[in-house]
């Protein structure tokens, strides 16, 4: 376990070849935050266009969800706490 406040997991992050699918659930979530227009477009506040390239073609495989997830996905989730040399910290709390 994680000895940084807040987290439950360390869950290191991979290259991929191909962006991962956004899930639906994640979707509508971005919407509604402001992050994504209407036309399906990201909009992520603080991430250069260049960033969010790189942020397409990563992923995790989530402790929470018990799935592969694209980076972009675990990146807006309310369990994402932080970022550090390739490795995600994750509060775990179960989500709906």
């Amino acid at each position: 376990m994680s000895e940084t406040i807040g987290t439950k997991y360390e869950v290191p992050i991979k290259p991929v070849e191909k962006s991962l699918k956004i899930s639906d659930r994640a979707k509508s979530e971005l919407k509604s935050s402001g992050m994504m227009d209407e036309k399906g477009k990201l909009k992520l506040k603080g991430v250069s266009p260049k960033m969010l390239k790189r942020m397409k073609l990563e992923a995790i495989d989530c402790p929470v969800f018990n799935k592969e997830l694209g980076f972009v996905e675990c990146y807006v989730c309310s369990n994402f706490h932080s970022r550090i040399s390739g490795v995600v910290y994750c509060k775990g709390d179960p989500l709906e």
